[in-house]
């Protein structure tokens, strides 16, 4: 097999399918991590074994006879689990408009691969059986490490799938176990990280959802029966809520902080809130109580200061942005609204927000220490967010600031041991603070390179019970670890002086 235009091809299919993994797979979609795709995980496990000996067998040998019918049978295998792989895909999710043309484009491309090498298997099959050592140069080492890839992508699909039904979190419902009574309860960020979860919850113990989106698109996903309206301009002023839940705003983290992206970061959880505040004079009927979203970030960088509630900020663009939010949250109290001011810190679960940007690194061993990892990090586990706010709607004399963080928290250093434990991973990588902030400039100063040591005091002193007060517990549950696989948690960070 000596044709240039050929190998040409099955480099564009392998460039192609690359993209398709890292960007939609692994990036986007981020399938290891959804347990409903546990059959299409297992199908891309198949499918990349068998690319996996393709490309070693193409690479180095020539098949004749038996062998290269063989090859051809496999080629037709290929075919079948793939159309099996689109069908389960349009059962099981929604695919973004560029993940169906890229699987168009390597469909038409397969074909072609397959039109021209089916002619020299033809040739081949009636030769005498064996399989002739050859070597295309540059090709073939390009096909030895293309195996290679999808051999490793093939291992971690498969394990992915035998993980999936460990990461089942139970009934939803549970979570707002706190609310005794049906609720009708607005929501704005509801298609976020934390929104859908908290829609879940509260549709499954049958409460009455309505979901403010600017994009009702990102509605589709959510759990029904949920009302879905594009702007609180719709909501009629007969209609009555029993509580508010605003968690609307544009992420801190999602890019460099230019002045314009640093108004927008303001701007959105400042207009938002304004918007609430207009319709709770418009409404009839008042609702009880409003779950302000805001963020430990809240208190600026405090170093190794224990922080409650009680305790004052340092300056910082966190703080302006945290107290901002506070400020138009607080004027709703003026209605006779009773408003919770919720200062939440990382939230870790495996389906968004940090966590979920640095499990595929720390699987694939690139998971390593920031700064010289002294800063802090204060957490919830996302199910014990959620129980928070019922805690909060249920409390009626609960009321201004709530550090909505687990009572234990860690530094990076602890916490970087802990990811690679409970993934069975090691964690050797240290990204230096010149690199962070030279790269990310103040948001990877404050977000990466600073944090607070925050403490949950009012919720503790309410009785609210985590379930999850510890890290690495926390990190092997939610991360599905194999059971009966020694855990090796870090020992407690000793208090800082």
């Amino acid at each position: 097999m000596d044709s240039s235009f050929l190998w040409s091809l099955i480099a564009l299919q392998v460039f192609m399918g690359a993209f398709d993994t890292l960007f939609h797979h692994e990036g986007t979609e981020r399938l290891a991590w959804r347990p409903s795709q546990k059959t299409e995980l297992r199908l891309h496990g198949v499918r990349n074994a068998i690319y996996a000996a393709i490309f070693l067998c193409i690479a180095w040998f020539e098949p004749h006879g038996v062998f290269a019918m063989a090859l051809g049978a496999v080629l037709l295998i290929e075919v079948v689990i793939t159309l099996w792989d689109f069908v389960e895909e349009d059962l099981t999710r929604k695919l973004p408009g560029s993940e169906r043309i890229n699987h168009t484009l390597l469909a038409v491309n397969y074909g072609a691969i397959l039109a021209m090498a089916g002619s020299y298997l033809w040739t081949w099959s009636f030769q005498p059986a064996a399989m002739v050592p050859v070597s295309y140069g540059w090709w073939s080492v390009m096909a030895t490490l293309s195996a290679i890839g999808v051999g490793l992508f093939s291992l971690r699909d498969l394990l992915a799938a035998a993980r999936s039904d460990r990461l089942t979190r139970g009934n939803p419902a549970a979570l707002v176990d706190a609310l005794k009574t049906r609720q009708s309860i607005l929501i704005t960020g509801g298609t976020g990280f934390i929104g859908q979860r908290l829609v879940q919850a509260l549709v499954s113990a049958g409460h009455s959802v309505t979901v403010v989106t600017r994009d009702p698109r990102k509605a589709d996903t959510l759990c029904k029966p949920v009302r879905v309206l594009s702007s609180l301009d719709q909501v009629h002023s007969e209609d009555r809520f029993d509580a508010l839940i605003n968690l609307a705003g544009e992420p801190v983290a999602g890019g460099l902080w230019t002045t314009k992206r640093r108004a927008n970061i303001v701007q959105s959880r400042v207009q938002t809130t304004r918007a609430l505040e207009g319709l709770v004079k418009r409404l009839t009927h008042k609702p009880d109580c409003l779950i302000n979203g805001s963020a430990i970030g809240w208190y600026g960088l405090r170093g190794d200061d224990p922080l409650t509630e009680a305790d004052a900020p340092a300056p910082a663009f966190t703080h302006d942005i945290c107290d901002a939010w506070e400020q138009s949250a607080r004027k709703i109290e003026l209605q006779g609204v009773r408003v919770v001011l919720l200062r939440i810190g990382l939230v870790f679960g495996v389906d968004g927000g940090m966590l979920a940007k640095l499990l595929t690194p720390f699987e694939f061993g690139g998971g390593g220490v920031m700064g010289d990892g002294r800063q802090w990090m204060s957490w919830i586990e996302l199910d014990d967010l959620i129980r928070v706010i019922a805690f909060g709607l249920a409390q009626p004399d609960l009321k201004g600031p709530v550090n909505a963080t687990a009572p234990n928290p860690v530094r990076n250093t602890d916490f970087t041991r802990a990811l690679a434990g409970a993934l069975n991973r090691p964690a050797i990588l240290r990204f230096p603070e010149w690199l962070l902030a030279g790269a990310l400039g103040d948001m990877g100063r404050e977000t990466m390179l600073g944090g607070q040591r925050v403490l949950p005091a009012r919720l503790l002193q309410l009785g609210f019970v985590f379930r999850h007060p510890d890290l690495a517990p926390m990190l092997w549950v939610i991360t599905g670890a194999k059971p009966g696989r020694k855990a090796t948690f870090p020992a407690k960070q000793a208090p800082a002086e």
